[in-house]
């Protein structure tokens, strides 16, 4: 590797040190028992009970709500970035735990806690009810097919699948199905879960993985087909805890999760999960009526009204923008620079910086979290590396293109490198550095959104949520604030441009 290739590799490293550090956990120092969710209503639900039922124990609790697929936050137990969540022993055997060694059939509860424990990991036992997989179709439509189980689907292999996404990549999902039962299906399309209901409901699919406790069954009239070869194995619903976890919260703690042991059943989860979705009851009050029914425990939760919640997931969102974006402020217009100054380097340097962008953001952000956790850090961290692509490119362009005339009358006043580029090179190229900046910025207020399904907050959390529970009004309350304050981070760049480029020169800026 090149000097030059070094200090750029050196220069994004400690940007990207400069970003992590801030914005921090803000329960780092009081160190609460972190429980996490998957991104599904009835994940929330029961991690809902676990945080509730902690505190009513007198241990301080935090809920990460809806932080994504199942490895997502598998990974984010391992890592230490959160101590328990909710998990099933089906997706434990068959997607979890599938690289180690094969397991006995039938599985045994031993085999999978020796297994666990050789990762840090212990379980609960099951919490009463098992919420395995079916495929469902539309009542009327799998009447006038004829079909009942789901050997019956080899007849028609017309029907159009909508599967989650999850359920399409998993060994227990859709490949294993197809291949067990021979399907012939080919239309099958990758759908986010609550979002294959409503595609069943406008004839958009014919049919879709659910879960068994699933309030959509009853609401969309589905049928849930019968699994004649027994392909699917039991889902038993568990916690997943660190096993350091003891020595945190003590036994009190550990008692309090040991508290919904066989005190969940089918019926009353599935009565959860409707009263969480189709009667849009906030999940931490469902959690809170079940807890005082079943426990006599009065946990009690705390509703902040909607503006308060708005403006705290604005000034979320904010930082996790104001962070990145100065990091990387500081970062790209030297790596700029330093590409303007080596033509031949210069076009490596944007070639890797340009790389960074391709990479998904959502596979960017799980990158993240082995290194940073989950939460706001690897958020700023992946904005971060997002936002240096028109930074650099426009630093680069910014510099490569002022007339050469302009530099040999500068270079004929004898002035240093340095004073040259402070004083004619930068401000010559300004509006062009300016506008990368603007575009960097009005990029992460979008891409900031996602960070909530690791953690993070922001405007995403109501979006994700309102995606999650069919709510347009908790989509709207993340959407309209997001496009605003988009809009108002273009103008404020546009503002100071007036402010500090000359009119001449802000014609040299693109749109």
């Amino acid at each position: 590797m090149s000097r030059g290739a070094r200090r750029v590799v050196a220069t994004l490293l400690c940007g990207a040190a400069l970003a992590s550090g801030a914005p921090r956990d803000a329960h780092a120092e009081s160190k609460p028992v972190r429980v996490a969710s998957k991104a599904f209503t009835e994940s929330v639900l029961l991690a809902e009970l676990v945080t509730q039922l902690e505190r009513a124990a007198g241990v301080p609790a935090e809920h990460r709500v809806g932080l994504g697929g199942t490895r997502l936050v598998w990974n984010a137990l391992l890592s230490g970035s959160v101590d328990v969540y909710p998990e099933y022993t089906g997706t434990l055997v068959d997607e979890i735990l599938s690289a180690e060694a094969p397991p006995p059939r039938p599985v045994t509860r031993a085999w999978i806690g020796q297994v666990l424990a050789r990762h840090g990991v212990a379980m609960t036992e099951p919490l009463g009810f098992n919420n395995t997989y079916a495929i469902g179709l539309k009542s009327a439509r799998a009447g006038e097919l004829g079909v009942k189980k789901l050997s019956d689907l080899k007849s028609h292999p017309e029907l159009r699948f909508g599967l989650s996404s999850e359920f399409l990549s998993r060994r227990d999902g859709w490949p294993g199905l197809r291949e067990r039962y021979g399907l012939p299906q080919t239309d099958v399309r990758g759908l986010d879960h609550d979002l294959a209901y409503r595609a069943l409901e406008t004839g958009s699919i014919d049919a879709t993985d659910v879960y068994s406790t699933d309030a959509e069954i009853p609401r969309y009239g589905l049928r849930p087909l019968l699994d004649d070869l027994q392909f699917f194995q039991r889902y038993d619903a568990i916690l997943l805890y660190r096993l350091d976890l003891g020595s945190h919260i003590g036994d009190v703690g550990l008692r309090a999760l040991q508290r919904l042991e066989g005190r969940i059943d089918a019926a009353h989860m599935a009565a959860m999960n409707a009263h969480a979705k189709l009667d849009r009851v906030p999940e931490a009050v469902v959690a809170s009526a079940f807890l005082r029914e079943a426990f006599g425990v009065r946990a009690g939760t705390v509703q902040h009204s909607a503006t308060r919640e708005m403006l705290a997931r604005i000034g979320e969102h904010l930082l996790l923008v104001v962070s990145s974006l100065l990091a990387a402020i500081a970062i790209a217009i030297p790596i700029g620079v330093f590409a303007a100054r080596r033509p031949r380097t210069g076009e490596v340097v944007l070639a890797v910086v340009g790389v960074v962008q391709t990479i998904p953001t959502l596979a960017l952000l799980v990158f993240m979290i082995p290194l940073f956790g989950i939460g706001g850090r690897p958020a700023v961290v992946a904005l971060f590396l997002y936002s240096l692509l028109p930074i650099v490119r426009n630093t680069h362009a910014g510099l490569r293109g002022i007339p050469t005339p302009l530099l040999e009358s500068a270079q004929a006043l004898g002035l240093p490198a340095r004073a040259m580029l402070r004083l004619v090179e930068l401000p010559l190229a300004s509006p062009l550095i300016l506008a990368g900046i603007k575009s960097a910025a009005v990029i992460n207020v979008g891409t900031a959104t996602l960070g909530a399904l690791i953690g993070a907050g922001g405007l995403g959390q109501p979006i994700f949520t309102g995606i999650r529970l069919d709510n347009l009004s908790l989509i709207l309350q993340g959407a309209i604030p997001a496009s605003l304050l988009a809009l108002a981070v273009q103008g404020l760049f546009e503002i100071i441009e007036r402010k500090v480029v000359p009119r001449g020169l802000r014609r040299a800026a693109t749109p």
